[in-house]
């Protein structure tokens, strides 16, 4: 939390140090696909633990 009690959207501390060359990064398109895949990959977990819940 900040100094005033609101939640910071700052992800600074995301930032991968090894990226020293940004030329040898993947194309934006194959970028943006691979996070498209990690994200419904995640949606598709939090879906099996919300169904295995509702069985609880």
């Amino acid at each position: 939390m900040t100094v005033n009690d609101k939640p910071s959207l700052d992800i600074f501390w995301l930032r991968d140090k090894n990226l020293t060359n940004l030329d040898s990064l993947d194309d934006p398109d194959v970028l943006a696909q691979e996070m498209v895949e990690n994200l419904e990959a995640g949606l598709e977990s939090f879906r099996a633990i919300a169904t295995a819940l509702q069985g609880s």
